[in-house]
């Protein structure tokens, strides 16, 4: 039997474990999956250094939306640690402006008492249109953000509006890279993915059809196929 892959796994906003449940079920004959924690650090840099101390030695890595700019911090970090990468839903820039404003909003209205009012405005950014009133999916959104917390939340909101603009960094990434986005991303959108691979030497575009920015628990058997084949190199 042929030795399991590491894989390190990381969460985006407000998610927790849940968000790879499927991934991590479904590739569990070939990969040794962990998922990093992310809710206790308030800059992408110390998120990365929490992420790589637990880490083992050499292991491959996905990260989705934040944990995605964890996974490109961490490319800068120590990569020659990462055995093969996979970006998901998110993106190489920094912040704009106009999202960092939103971001403060959302921190200015979690700081007066209504936390559980942010994940319902994020919901229709979170999800495919056709998904918003499926309350399996949606369940487990409110259940993430629960176990994140206000707290986790606020750190992680400031951790991402302070991270850098990693376009520069695209280049150095020598590992065999995943770039995969749902079509109807709206908070990272396709256009984002495309300027991702085509930084990366040798990287491969996929995009999940039907799927909003959580396509791991969207559209599960389409992103475990396109896992699975990346572990596979």
């Amino acid at each position: 039997m042929a030795e399991k892959i590491p894989l390190v796994l990381l969460p985006g906003l407000l998610c927790d474990e849940k968000l790879w449940a499927p991934q991590m079920q479904a590739l569990s004959d070939m990969a040794d999956c962990q998922v990093a924690d992310l809710t206790r650090h308030e800059s992408v840099k110390e998120m990365a250094a929490s992420a790589l101390e637990a880490a083992p030695e050499k292991f491959a890595l996905a990260g989705l939306s934040m944990g995605g700019y964890v996974a490109q911090e961490i490319m800068r970090q120590a990569p020659e640690r990462v055995m093969r990468l996979a970006l998901l839903d998110t993106s190489p820039r920094a912040d704009t402006e106009e999202q960092s404003v939103r971001r403060r909003g959302l921190i200015d209205l979690a700081q007066k008492g209504r936390f559980k009012g942010v994940t319902p405005r994020l919901l229709p950014l979170l999800i495919h249109p056709d998904r918003q009133e499926d309350e399996k999916l949606t369940s487990i959104i409110f259940a993430m953000a629960e176990h994140v917390g206000m707290d986790g939340f606020i750190r992680q909101q400031k951790a991402i509006m302070g991270r850098p603009d990693g376009r520069a960094d695209l280049a150095k990434i020598a590992a065999p890279t995943l770039v995969l986005c749902g079509r109807q991303d709206a908070l990272t959108p396709l256009d984002l993915h495309k300027e991702m691979a085509a930084g990366i030497a040798g990287s491969r575009l996929v995009v999940i059809e039907e799927s909003g920015h959580l396509p791991t628990l969207e559209r599960p058997a389409e992103v475990n196929m396109a896992l699975r084949e990346w572990l596979r190199g």
